[in-house]
């Protein structure tokens, strides 16, 4: 009995230390965690890759590192592809938005002075060095902008070096992680992790085809408004609509941002505009979308990224959806051995 019991207290201790540790290496393992995901995102377009013969005449075919460069190749290659063809008209209408800058703040002054809202008319300078934190703390702030901008490049590299020796070492860990099970059950578990595979592929799949309809849609509508530089707030569209919830909000501002610079009615029909594609993309689009693409109903996906969001932020609702369908996954192979 006294065996037992100093048995559960070291496991209790022990326990501890290790949520303890887990704790402390939190944003290691989110990277860790964040290329796992990725990794079982493309193993099966690199499987696919892999069976492809490296010659027309011959049975060899490329071996599994070559396969990810070919990859990730492929995916540089067509980033690549996109900002050739949209790099020159993004260049020249942020350097006219950039010329025009001036007048604009100006207008929205005029705009806000004659509704009551502001006293003082102030220029661009003026505003920038009455901004708070324009002495000291401007260096700071500049300072903690390289930090967290080199910190996230790193962060990014590491994530693709990391992913890159996970799916070589794909095989041997999957068989690896079945060991863990017993023998009568390593067949299901196999099943359930290719399950998780198509799923997760299919959220990546499914995120850059949301990217694409929201950033196609707000360059339709920006231009037929009459909106300058839609080309510019078409691709900050797409580009927040990768971070849920506040991701597409966030982008709408410079949209709005512009459109007062013209007129009050312009303001108002883009408002309008975002209002409506956010409130379609909301109820509609992502659950509609996740649903199909991941296999996770609309529940779920609305619930996952609610609590994503609270646990972890903006990083924890890019997170929520295939988290939620790998749990969707345990979940019913263990509700259906209980069964």
């Amino acid at each position: 009995m006294r065996a037992h019991i100093r048995w559960a207290i070291f496991l209790f201790f022990f326990g501890v230390i290790v949520l303890w540790c887990a704790f402390l290496a939190r944003h290691a393992l989110l990277l860790v965690y964040v290329s796992g995901l990725l990794a079982v995102g493309f193993s099966p377009i690199v499987r696919l890759i892999e069976r492809q013969k490296v010659l027309p005449i011959g049975s060899k075919r490329f071996p599994r590192w070559l396969a990810i460069l070919v990859l990730y190749l492929v995916i540089l290659g067509t980033l690549f592809l996109i900002g050739f063809l949209i790099f020159p008209p993004l260049v020249h209408q942020a350097q006219s938005l950039w010329r025009q800058l001036p007048e604009m703040f100006d207008k929205g002054q005029q705009f806000l002075i004659d509704r009551g809202i502001l006293k003082e008319h102030l220029t661009l300078r003026e505003a920038m060095q009455r901004a708070p934190g324009r002495s000291g703390d401007a260096v700071g702030a500049v300072a903690g902008a390289v930090v967290n901008v080199a910190g996230g490049i790193f962060g990014v590299v590491t994530i693709l070096i990391l992913t890159f020796y996970i799916l070589v070492d794909a095989d041997r860990l999957r068989a690896l992680l079945l060991r863990l099970f017993p023998r009568e059950r390593r067949p299901e578990a196999a099943r359930g992790a290719r399950e998780v595979t198509e799923k997760v592929s299919a959220w990546l799949g499914g995120q850059v085809l949301l990217g694409s309809i929201i950033g196609v849609t707000s360059a339709v509508g920006l231009w037929a408004l009459g909106i300058p530089f839609f080309y510019v707030l078409a691709m900050i569209s797409a580009v927040g609509e990768m971070i849920p919830v506040v991701g597409p909000i966030l982008a709408a501002i410079p949209a709005l941002a512009v459109a007062a610079t013209i007129s009050l009615k312009k303001v108002l029909f883009v408002l309008v505009f975002f209002v409506v594609q956010q409130q379609f993309e909301n109820h509609v689009l992502v659950p509609k979308v996740m649903s199909r693409q991941v296999g996770v109903s609309a529940v779920t996906v609305i619930v996952a990224l609610l609590v994503g969001g609270e646990l972890l932020g903006i990083l924890g609702a890019i997170l929520a959806i295939p988290t939620a369908a790998i749990l969707q996954v345990v979940g019913e192979r263990i509700l259906a051995e209980n069964d």
